[in-house]
């Protein structure tokens, strides 16, 4: 088993599917204006379902208390609520326990 020392973040949002793309057009912004600039963020991919169902947010942070850090930074507490008009939310914090890649 390979650990990684980095903390991800996967957040699963279910919306109509009339919704999303604004949703995706709403996380992309929040991502290229506030994400990139919180101390600790590495990298994001959003991901698109092919139904129009889900985005899953896909990333990561250096350490568990930046992701806690990002989730109170006063620019994401104004944000969260936009999120929550488009789609319902699932998130999950953990450590990649093993990655495969061709």
């Amino acid at each position: 088993m390979t650990t990684t020392s980095t903390i991800t973040l996967v957040n699963i949002l279910s919306v109509s599917p009339e919704k999303q793309p604004s949703l995706v057009a709403l996380l992309q912004e929040n991502t290229e204006t506030v994400i990139t600039t919180l101390k600790g963020w590495i990298a994001t991919d959003l991901i698109a379902s092919a139904d129009g169902e889900q985005v899953v947010i896909h990333s990561q942070w250096e350490t568990q208390a930046d992701v806690a850090a990002m989730r109170s930074d006063p620019r994401m507490v104004a944000y969260f609520p936009k999120i929550a008009a488009l789609a319902s939310l699932k998130s999950v914090v953990g450590e990649v326990v093993m990655s495969h890649h061709r």
